[in-house]
């Protein structure tokens, strides 16, 4: 029989050693593997006896992708039974590293490359993909100009979303061969990529304005007209697009920014279990927020979204929140805010009497003057929750609830075993680094993890069960909740958020609370008499298919 060689080189049907003596013959694949036929366990097991042997995350991450690109089952299946320990190798922080390589190191192309040199071929780089209209449940795309702290690395930044996919997969079960991982190559700043002769990049600087919007505007209608059924992530754009993206499309595509919605329902969930410990709703909080980029604002949207959903009007759920950026408080009198600082500015007359440090309003003098509740950092400013800031914090309010949210630790706003020291033990506190429990006068704290990882993969499995026509911030909240539903945050000491060990079921329970919530704003498509079976039905395990 003539070989079927595309059995082995697609890595989705692709299986190794685990093809049996009879497929082999079937398939003309006699003579190819050794006599060994294995279990896929067997060949998992061998696999992360392989991984282990490396020292440094960066060749785990190497030896991981080139699993991914040979056989997809087997990566799947050892990504999602270590997923809590290879969840920063897979995706940050090592994927950062592995970016600064790409090029140089480039292996195989996972991804839609879509050039702002060449905007009319956006529709058929996806017609060539030979994808129909119910064969796609998920894009992740990226433009690469603000990526995870490391900044513009241009088509380098591809890995953000083909990682992005993979936890998407590992932690939901959304099928690896119904997504899309999408780069808008836009050009890059990045003076160091455009001077090296290996960049695969377009090489000039980064387009902006009318031309950069319109690649977008064209890949959201073909995307959408194309795959109408899949969900558009958006990831890691640069502050001045992130934010007028979503607004402007929100309601016309099913489109989702982690890094503004997603980021800001996980500290929803922070909030939320903090909430349960003090009594409170969203209506009786005063946020502020120090660091005021997108993923702050967004967080601070999401905080004003439930202070509304509780019974403010969005005028006085806006009056609730203060920002502070490197300038200081925004005010209304500064020059040049952008659009989404703008609608938090506060009156300049309001602050006029307030104490001034090098001509701005610094954080301890609007913590002494508004009382929060609940104080985010956002602003990879190490240190800034000082001592007198937990402490007029805790003068304030009964227990507030600190965030310290900048990564990686020495950008931290502060750790926490100061914030709960400082405070008297009276602070709620949740971080966006793992941190060790420690004890503090008798009580053993937990510190649960601001990891967008709890939420955005069931999030995307609830759109796609119930068909939403789009992301609503009732769907967002729900998310939130089911997260905060699977701790118990008022024994003492206890964590805020749940550890990421056990992804797949939280990522499950999200989704029916998510696809609950769909049909509750009228956005739902599909209807389900069971939606937790259905939310089960639509997970794909990492076993292997039948071989036709």
């Amino acid at each position: 029989m003539s070989p079927q060689p595309s059995v082995v080189t697609n890595p989705l049907t692709n299986r190794g050693t685990a093809f049996t003596i009879e497929e082999r013959r079937r398939l003309g694949l006699t003579g190819r593997f050794p006599a060994a036929v294995e279990t896929l366990d067997q060949q998992a097991s061998r696999t992360y006896r392989q991984l282990c042997g490396f020292e440094r995350n960066l060749d785990k991450y190497v030896f991981l992708d080139q699993l991914h690109d040979r056989n997809e089952t087997l990566y799947y299946r050892v990504l999602t039974d270590h997923l809590a320990e290879l969840l920063p190798v897979v995706y940050d922080p090592t994927v950062g590293e592995a970016i600064k390589r790409w090029s140089r190191e480039y292996r195989r192309s996972r991804a839609v490359y879509l050039s702002v040199d060449r905007i009319e071929d956006v529709r058929p780089s996806f017609e060539t993909l030979g994808l129909g209209p119910d064969d796609v449940d998920l894009l992740v795309v990226s433009d690469a100009e603000e990526i995870l702290g490391i900044g513009d690395w241009g088509v380098n930044g591809t890995d953000i979303s083909v990682g992005k996919l993979a936890v998407y997969t590992a932690a939901a079960g959304i099928h690896p061969g119904r997504t899309i991982a999408v780069n808008l190559d836009c050009g890059t700043d990045n003076e160091a990529l455009l001077n090296d002769p290996s960049y695969l990049g377009n090489r000039h600087a980064r387009v902006r304005g009318k031309r950069y919007d319109a690649l977008v505007e064209e890949y959201l209608s073909v995307a959408a007209e194309l795959f109408p059924r899949a969900l558009l992530h958006f990831e890691d754009f640069g502050p001045a697009n992130a934010r007028r993206i979503l607004q402007a499309n929100r309601d016309k595509y099913r489109i989702f920014n982690d890094d503004m919605q997603g980021t800001g329902a996980i500290v929803i969930a922070a909030v939320i279990s903090g909430m349960k410990v003090t009594g409170q709703n969203f209506a009786d909080q005063r946020l502020v927020v120090y660091g005021a980029g997108t993923a702050g604002t967004g967080m601070a949207d999401q905080i004003r979204a439930g202070m509304v959903r509780d019974g403010l009007s969005p005028d006085e759920a806006r009056s609730r929140i203060w920002l502070i950026d490197r300038a200081g408080l925004v005010t209304d009198d500064m020059e040049g805010l952008p659009d989404y600082q703008r609608a938090y500015a506060r009156p300049a007359g309001e602050a006029a009497d307030w104490t001034r440090e090098h001509g701005r309003i610094g954080l301890l003098e609007t913590v002494r003057r508004v009382h929060p509740t609940i104080l985010i950092g956002t602003s990879t400013d190490h240190g800034a929750f000082t001592r007198d800031v937990v402490e007029a914090m805790s003068a304030g309010v009964e227990r507030p609830i600190i965030l310290p949210l900048s990564n990686p630790t020495e950008r931290i706003e502060a750790m926490p075993a100061d914030v709960v020291a400082w405070s008297g033990g009276k602070a709620l506190v949740a971080t966006g680094i793992p941190v060790e429990p420690f004890d503090y006068r008798g009580t053993r704290f937990t510190i649960g993890q601001g990891n967008n990882a709890l939420l955005y993969p069931g999030l995307g499995l609830g759109v796609i069960v119930s068909g939403a026509s789009r992301v609503t911030d009732g769907m967002l909240l729900a998310a939130a909740r089911a997260v905060a539903g699977q701790v118990d945050p008022t024994a003492p000491g206890a964590a805020l958020l749940p550890p990421v060990e056990n992804l797949r079921a939280s990522s499950a329970t999200v989704a029916v609370a998510v696809a609950r919530q769909a049909q509750a704003d009228g956005v739902a498509v599909a209807r389900h008499d069971n939606l937790i079976q259905a939310v089960q039905d639509a997970m794909w395990e990492p076993v292997y298919p039948e071989v036709a």
